[in-house]
Formats: C-alpha cells, sequence, structure tokens
C-alpha cells in the first residue's frame, strides 16, 4: 500500500528534514497575496484558496506512493490592480520572481526533484513573476509544476463564473473560502451583494490596470450572493486533481531532475 503521508515542512526538525525520502518528495508551495475581496471575503483569500489546492493534491499524491512536502504559504505578491484598496500589499513583479528564484535554488541544493505551484492570484503582474521564476527554476534543473489557472486545459475545468472573467471575490472564490474557512466570510454582507458581471479578463485585455477601471469599485467581480459551501468543495477538488495532475505530467517528462548537488 502507498504511504498516505503529507508533511509540513515548518513543523519538521531539520534532523526529519534530513531523513527524507528525497526520490518520492514533491515541493508543494501555496501563493497567494494581500489584497481586497470586496467588503465581504478576508485579505488572504487567495492564499486561503492555495492552501485548501494543496490539502486536496497532497492527498492525492501521497496516494500515488509519492510524499507531499508542503511548504509555507508565501503571502506577498504583485497585486497592482487592488493597490488603491487599503489593506492590499503589494510587491515589486522583479521581487517576487527573485524570491522564488532563492527558494527554488534551496530546494535543488537540498535535493528536492519537483516544486509545484498551487496559485489563485490571477493579477497579471503576478502570474508574470511565476512563470519567469518558474523558467529560471527549471534552468537549475528543478522540475517546476505551474498549472496556470488562466490558461488551457486548467481554466476549461472550472466554473462557469471562473470562465466568464468576472470572478475575483463573486461566487467561485466564496463559495471555496465558504468551504475552506466559513469564519471569516462576511455573510450578511455576503448575501446583500448584488451580481458584478463586469469581466477582468476582457478588462485586462482592454489594457485596464486597477480593479475601479475594471468595473469593480467594491473589488469585487460576480456574484457573491450565489456562493455556496457545497460548491466550494467541489471546486477544491477539481483544484486538488488539476495540481495532481499538473505534477504528474512533470514527473513523465524527460530530462527532469535537480542539476544542483547539496
Amino acid at each position: 500500500m502507498p504511504s498516505q503521508t503529507v508533511l509540513q515542512l515548518a513543523e519538521m526538525t531539520w534532523k526529519e528534514v534530513a531523513a527524507l525520502d528525497r526520490g518520492r518528495a514533491v515541493a508543494l508551495l501555496p501563493v497567494g497575496a494581500i489584497e481586497a475581496h470586496g467588503p465581504h471575503l478576508p485579505l488572504a483569500t487567495d492564499g486561503l484558496i492555495a492552501e485548501a489546492m494543496v490539502a486536496s493534491g497532497a492527498r492525492r499524491l501521497a496516494g500515488r506512493g509519492l510524499l507531499p512536502l508542503v511548504l509555507p504559504t508565501l503571502p506577498y505578491t504583485a497585486a497592482p490592480f487592488a493597490a488603491a484598496f487599503h489593506g492590499t500589499l503589494s510587491l515589486r513583479p522583479e521581487t517576487v520572481t527573485a524570491l522564488l528564484e532563492d527558494l527554488a535554488l534551496a530546494l535543488a541544493a537540498a535535493g528536492i526533484r519537483l516544486l509545484a505551484l498551487a496559485n489563485a492570484h490571477l493579477d497579471p503582474a503576478h502570474l508574470g513573476s511565476l512563470h519567469a521564476a518558474a523558467e529560471a527554476a527549471r534552468d537549475l534543473g528543478l522540475a517546476v509544476a505551474f498549472p496556470d489557472l488562466t490558461r488551457k486545459p486548467w481554466a476549461l475545468r472550472l466554473t462557469p463564473e471562473f470562465k466568464s472573467g468576472a470572478c475575483h471575490a463573486g461566487r467561485f472564490e466564496g463559495s471555496i473560502v465558504m468551504a475552506a474557512r466559513p469564519d471569516l466570510v462576511r455573510e450578511p454582507l455576503r448575501r446583500a451583494l448584488p451580481p458584478n458581471p463586469a469581466s477582468l479578463s476582457v478588462a485586462i485585455r482592454a489594457g485596464k490596470e486597477s480593479f475601479a477601471a475594471a468595473g469593480g469599485p467594491e473589488a469585487y467581480f460576480g456574484d457573491p450572493a450565489a456562493a455556496t459551501r457545497e460548491e466550494g468543495e467541489e471546486t477544491i477538488e477539481v483544484l486538488g486533481q488539476i495540481l495532481e495532475e499538473a505534477v504528474l505530467q512533470c514527473l513523465t517528462l524527460p530530462g527532469q531532475g535537480s542539476k544542483v548537488t547539496p
């Protein structure tokens, strides 16, 4: 029977890490943001979604005999679309890329063969940082699985609201937070919010650079009042499947593996 172990790196000792079976270890990094998500969801919404994605994916990977090693969530990143809203903390994109490059170097030097990025923050500046860092990590010899949810085939697996582009702090994200951390949802506010059908993806293609310019003066898009815990639970499972499949695809590619010796 395959091992069902999922490890949390931050809870381990250095000797426990030293004893890891690196042939089976896969590092999983939830990537989030601290940015406005309407008046009803917490600033850490994207990180909470990424953590739920990792938890679901890690269980699946453990069932396949791999050893998921969950890294602490990266909470800060580029978030210029939400920069005008109180509480948003936006970094320079090059800072995020450099941080992830250094993390990849450390993982490769420690003998970890694969890093998987779980990300639900869709700001174009942030996505650019992740893709740049993934390419740099691959140059170091570290295999990187990064299922970009804005791209095919992954985007096609998600909900109609997500595919519409009107999905920031709406039904899609609200449902996931209701399933993962219902205590953080401001329920009376959520239920009272009217739908906002403005599409962020359309606005981005049109050159808009902020939530306000894209038609989201309250920092939400979509239909928050339609969110349900049940939809959130189903979506988390889909996100876990996506992460699992991206990791398995990466492991089957030729020439993967670290070139950096510890």
